[in-house]
């Protein structure tokens, strides 16, 4: 079959799920993938004909994408701020918002010598992320999932960039025993992107969210949305140096809640942010 063909055939077999738009790019991401073509090159070979493993490739796209398997799943890759990652079902896939919150601490940092913990890191897309943009930059970074710390390690060999990992249960309060003969000195930052969606939340989102990203990483009890947000404030009132600052991604319905709780925690100076969709989802304070 003809690229074209195959293309109109793409199309054709997940046009009930997903958008016209949407299939269109999925196709030619998966094309660069497995025909190792750009979008400009099957232009110009729509009447090139595939091969047979290059069919029985496509077809086995096809069949994940029919259970709303994420195409950076499929893909086994992604790109956040620009740099390539790999991700699986052990790691969040990286969003734009997450994004966001690394620019605000890119504009924050001054050229000096930084020294950066980021909690919960999964695919290590915000510790690697900030390694490559701050060059004076010392970065360490933990994670609950020993799964998701190799894929990271996996990241950070690609983007040639040097950060310290760590497997650490936050909420288990001896886990800061091992913190406190691991890190002598103190962190001018300390970042994180923890669980934050509610369980009553989970019936707005899509399925291939549910379905497939990991559990753990997503969500928290209602009755205790703010757990890891407690602990990981605990921790920086311990390891973050004096005017240290900490920077939250947070639930866009719970910033009222967090600028409370940070309050009381101590914090000063707590200032919400917006991202590109107005949403309230990021949060500083020092």
């Amino acid at each position: 079959m003809t690229i074209k063909k195959y293309r109109q055939y793409f199309i054709n077999s997940l046009e009930d799920l997903y958008s016209i738009e949407e299939l269109q790019s999925i196709f030619y991401l998966l094309a660069e993938k497995l025909l190792h073509l750009s979008r400009i090159d099957i232009t110009l070979q729509l009447d090139d004909t595939l091969t047979s493993d290059e069919e029985i490739n496509f077809n086995q796209a096809i069949d994940r994408l029919k259970i709303y398997e994420p195409v950076q799943y499929i893909l086994g890759e992604t790109e956040f701020f620009g740099y390539p990652f790999l991700v699986n079902k052990q790691v969040l896939i990286p969003r734009p918002e997450t994004e966001e919150l690394v620019s605000w601490i890119i504009e924050d940092v001054d050229k000096k010598e930084t020294t950066i913990l980021d909690i919960g890191t999964g695919s290590g897309c915000i510790a690697i992320s900030l390694a490559k943009k701050l060059n004076n930059a010392v970065v360490s970074a933990i994670d609950i999932s020993n799964k998701a710390i190799e894929v990271a390690k996996k990241n950070a060999l690609i983007n040639n960039v040097n950060v310290e990992y760590s497997s650490v249960d936050v909420l288990n309060f001896e886990d800061k025993l091992v913190l406190q003969d691991k890190w002598k000195s103190k962190f001018d930052i300390i970042v994180s992107n923890p669980p934050y969606v509610r369980m009553q939340e989970k019936k707005l989102m899509q399925l291939n969210v549910i379905d497939h990203e990991p559990d753990i990483a997503l969500f928290v009890e209602d009755d205790d949305p703010l757990l890891f947000y407690r602990r990981i404030s605990e921790l920086s009132r311990q390891y973050l140096k004096h005017n240290g600052t900490l920077y939250l991604e947070i639930n866009e319905y719970l910033g009222v809640e967090m600028e409370k709780m940070l309050n009381e925690a101590g914090f000063k100076h707590v200032e919400l942010k917006k991202d590109m969709f107005g949403k309230n989802r990021m949060i500083k304070c020092w």
